[in-house]
């Protein structure tokens, strides 16, 4: 099978250092591979992507030597696709509404959990699996039923094996993740009133649809591929290989997030940096070590 791999930032600030080391990552082993890298552009957040965003991050790319095979694909064009996912979902009995109140989700915050990872959640709005498909509730978030107790393992081509639990919060042994979030109800403004998949649901819908062999992301989102697992599993989709990349921080250990502003590639190119510094300094970094700001 050739390999097909995928850029897949968000625009909704710019690109820093640790996104160019990862997606740096991601163009390096489509060219060992000798296959294609994509480009695609998740534009799902209404109140944050810009399109000055989805601009600067092309243009930070290609000055980076990052080179993609067009066209870009944009979420906020391929809505039918998920919406057709979720209602395969829906009918299986592989989701079901949660109305719990953002004050109730905030109780669960309290649980330990990740760095930016969805919170636990107790399993409150769990229903029983009933057959055929069950009404649509414009109101309510969807979750995914996760396998309560099965371990999800793969092999990370970066990180090795893998072994991620589910579960519900309720049991004796925590896991590591629980019913997590397939479809956001529509929020007052929406542009969008029938609601929006959710980063994992769109993910999987994506990947599959373009071919994705191997996903190249941050170590953050290590989670996020046992998820991931079991959905293609729900849909009947091919799973793809993964590969999560270090965790660039910054000189108080605290990892690069688009608030570092003084680490934007666009600011890194003002200040006279040239696409072999940047690539130096991120290539220097290791696990967990701090990268001077």
């Amino acid at each position: 099978m050739s390999y097909v791999g995928r850029l897949a930032p968000s625009p909704t600030g710019l690109l820093h250092l640790g996104h160019a080391a990862t997606f740096w990552t991601a163009y390096t082993r489509a060219r060992a591979h000798r296959g294609t890298l994509l480009f695609r552009n998740e534009d799902l957040d209404p109140q944050r992507s810009r399109p000055a965003f989805v601009d600067a991050m092309m243009e930070d790319l290609a000055w980076l030597g990052i080179a993609w095979q067009p066209p870009m694909i944009s979420q906020s064009q391929r809505l039918p696709a998920y919406r057709a996912a979720f209602a395969r979902l829906l009918e299986s009995g592989a989701i079901y509404p949660c109305i719990c109140s953002r004050k109730d989700l905030a109780r669960m915050m309290h649980a330990p959990h990740d760095e930016d990872d969805e919170p636990l959640y107790d399993g409150r709005c769990r229903t029983a699996i009933s057959a055929g498909a069950p009404p649509f509730h414009p109101s309510a978030n969807y979750r995914f039923r996760v396998p309560d107790g099965e371990t999800v393992r793969f092999l990370d081509g970066n990180l090795g094996a893998q072994a991620i639990t589910a579960g519900s919060a309720r049991g004796t042994q925590k896991p590591d993740f629980g019913d997590f979030l397939v479809w956001r109800k529509p929020a007052p403004g929406d542009p969008h009133p029938g609601g929006l998949p959710s980063y994992q649901l769109a993910c999987v819908v994506d990947d599959a649809a373009m071919g994705v062999t191997e996903v190249v992301r941050g170590a953050d989102l290590l989670k996020s591929a046992a998820r991931q697992i079991l959905l293609q599993r729900a849909l009947g989709l091919p799973t793809v290989d993964y590969f999560h990349t270090a965790l660039l921080r910054d000189q108080h250990g605290v990892r690069l997030a688009k608030r570092h502003d003084a680490l934007a590639l666009r600011t890194l190119r003002e200040q006279g940096l040239t696409p072999a510094d940047v690539r130096a300094r991120f290539a220097n970094a290791k696990d967990g070590s701090p990268i001077a700001g």
